[in-house]
């Protein structure tokens, strides 16, 4: 079983310890999480995981043969090639092993030039080379590329574009599809929901439930976590404690024990306080002198109890909204298009005072276009766009980085946007949002995305607002923060548009959802269970049968299902023929493999030149009739409309 092995792993950046003696075993039954919070150093373990980063101490132990892929958070680009280029390259492992196979062969041939023990280890070795390759899915591999490609969100007019055509979160997909087709033992993925809309994220679900090997995952989608893994590995203080069970379990029972940590900790701060007021106020007492050097002493060996960045939430809430009309927002006739893409068409809109209302749809939709509109931040569109009495919005967008001031530290970047009353408040907003010490003075330059996304919020709660418009406001945050942001969207009374692709926030923030595609848009009056279950009763199908006399009778219609009746029979038919060749030539092939093993043979070099073409043939043959197959199921398809 392929598997690696971490002992004893330490790393220190400066006099911070991010790991310290931390021991892992993943094996290609691993389904497990890496959860912490930011600045923890899951990214840092992955790393050294994937061999990618070495540890100050420790060792990293990897069974020999052992096919580890890792995918980073951001930064992969890919160019010269079209898309089915690329991820032709994710098969490189096996071209390889095909070209040994091919030398493997033609030592084989030329056997009495090979010692009989040699000649048999390479019979076994050309043996193992194509197990691997049958049970690897390489001869299927054009079909597996569509659906890994078409799963992730592509479509088939994307096949053939050059790669440097796609976007950076494009790009991202494409290195994702990379890391699945390799079908590695084990996949380190780190974030890989980050870049993907909600389909996309459910049809990664059921490929990691469906996959063979080990997983070990960095995510902030709980839903997506809950549906994947089933033990948590939590990074503290440099220290690592597994959890059994998916990421709603680990929070049970975490929870019970941080209650405990959180009243120790509380005692100790209380004796703390009480002998740092005694050091205040006997220090230049004489008489006090050795009390005071003791209580010093005290504090000094003192082993401070920790409490996780994850207890320390952001407690905040929106300020009150100012007063609007009970309408707030009008569209009427709106349409926008890009060229001949008529991303919205002729779209009826009204929102109500206090509606929480998601929109959904694929990427590509116009969700975002919408909400650039909406904001007024794209006044290239017709029809109308019409604003309640005393409307005040507030918009938070996708690139809310290039709204921040790198060369600025925090405290300055916040300061400079709020309003004069509340400059003296800043720093108790920036503690509340976990910027405490030190950190405010950090440059915006060097902080990390989830940072970079709560200095946004922070910004936009200066400003009071009665319509708040958020595209994609969890990106980058942790799931502490997502939660928290969530409770104070909860308990906000004025209205709000928003885009996400975190099922877990949808469900409990959506009262409404506006669903966009193909130029048009659907209303749906209720939460986001509401809308799931109309969409699962729209792919159904009507509940009832029309009566025969209702229909239109066409016997034109007619003969046409009665043809395409009998040429679906036909392909099926051929279908099952098939089939049942490829299993008897996937047998032959075993068969051919255990005749070229057999002791007696390998000595005999007609009978093993006889064998090798017997297993070229069967190959063609297996290609032939596997290319037969997809056109036949392609027909299908098309048949079935």
């Amino acid at each position: 079983m392929a598997f690696v092995n971490l002992t004893g792993v330490s790393l220190a950046f400066g006099d911070r310890d991010v790991l310290k003696d931390v021991n892992l075993n993943i094996c290609t039954t691993t389904r497990a999480a890496i959860t912490g919070a930011n600045g923890s150093g899951k990214t840092t373990f992955l790393k050294i995981m994937a061999g990618k980063l070495s540890p100050d101490k420790g060792s990293t132990i990897i069974q020999k043969g052992t096919r580890i892929s890792y995918l980073p958070q951001t930064g992969l680009t890919h160019a010269g090639s079209t898309l089915m280029e690329e991820v032709e390259k994710s098969f490189s492992f096996f071209h390889t092993l095909i070209a040994r196979k091919e030398e493997v062969g033609r030592r084989l041939e030329n056997y009495m030039q090979e010692t009989k023990e040699e000649t048999q280890r390479l019979l076994e070795e050309d043996h193992d080379i194509q197990e691997t390759l049958l049970n690897s899915g390489f001869y299927d591999r054009k079909i597996v590329k569509e659906k890994v490609l078409l799963g992730l969100g592509f479509s088939r007019n994307d096949f053939e574009k050059k790669t440097e055509a796609f976007s950076g979160g494009w790009q991202m997909r494409i290195a994702l599809a990379k890391i699945l087709l390799e079908n590695p033992d084990i996949m380190l993925l780190d974030e890989p929901t980050n870049y993907l809309d909600l389909e996309a994220r459910l049809w990664l679900e059921d490929f990691i439930s469906s996959f063979h090997g080990g997983v070990v995952l960095v995510s902030h989608d709980r839903s997506f976590l809950d549906s994947t893994v089933n033990e948590i590995y939590e990074l503290f203080g440099g220290t690592m404690n597994r959890y059994k069970g998916n990421y709603s379990e680990y929070e049970k029972r975490r929870s019970q024990e941080l209650e405990s940590l959180v009243n120790r900790y509380k005692q100790q701060q209380d004796e703390i306080a009480k002998v740092e007021l005694f050091i205040r106020r006997f220090r230049y007492q004489a008489t006090k002198a050795k009390q005071v050097q003791s209580r010093i002493k005290y504090l000094e060996g003192l082993e401070r109890i920790e409490i996780p960045e994850s207890l320390k939430k952001m407690h905040f809430s929106f300020p009150e909204p100012p007063h609007s009309g009970n309408d707030v927002l009008i569209l009427e006739d709106l349409s926008k298009a890009y060229g001949d893409n008529h991303v919205i068409n002729h779209l009826d809109f009204f929102a109500a005072k206090g509606e929480k209302i998601v929109f959904a749809g694929k990427n590509g939709a116009g969700k975002s276009t919408l909400m650039r509109i909406i904001a007024g931040k794209d006044k290239n569109y017709t029809g109308l766009v019409k604003y309640g009495k005393d409307v005040k919005i507030e918009y938070f967008s996708q690139d809310f980085e290039a709204t921040l001031d790198d060369s600025k530290t925090v405290v300055e970047e916040v300061e400079d946007s709020a309003p004069t009353e509340l400059i003296p408040s800043v720093r108790n907003l920036l503690g509340a949002f976990l910027f405490r010490g030190d950190d405010i003075y950090k440059k915006i330059s060097v902080l990390s995305g989830g940072e970079k996304n709560r200095i946004a919020l922070l910004k936009m709660l200066l400003h009071p607002a009665n319509l708040l418009i958020l595209d994609e406001p969890t990106n980058h945050l942790d799931l502490i923060s997502k939660d928290i942001l969530l409770e104070a969207l909860q308990a906000y009374t004025g209205t709000v548009f928003f885009v996400s692709h975190d099922k877990y926030f949808i469900e409990n923030l959506a009262d409404r959802v506006l669903e966009l595609g193909d130029g048009k848009a659907v209303s749906y009056p209720g939460n986001y269970a509401y809308y799931l279950e109309k969409k699962a009763e729209a792919l159904a199908g009507p509940k009832t049968v029309e009566k025969p006399a209702e229909r239109p009778v066409v016997r034109l219609d007619r003969e046409e299902e009665k043809r395409r009746k009998r040429e679906l029979k036909k392909l099926e038919r051929e279908l099952e023929q098939v089939m049942e060749e490829l299993d008897a030539l996937d047998a032959e092939g075993r068969q051919i493999d255990a005749d070229m093993a057999l002791p007696g043979n390998y000595s005999d070099g007609a009978k093993i030149r006889k064998l090798k073409d017997a297993m070229d043939r069967n190959e063609k043959l297996k290609e032939e009739k596997t290319a037969r197959w997809e056109e036949i199921e392609q027909a299908l398809d098309e048949l079935r409309g």
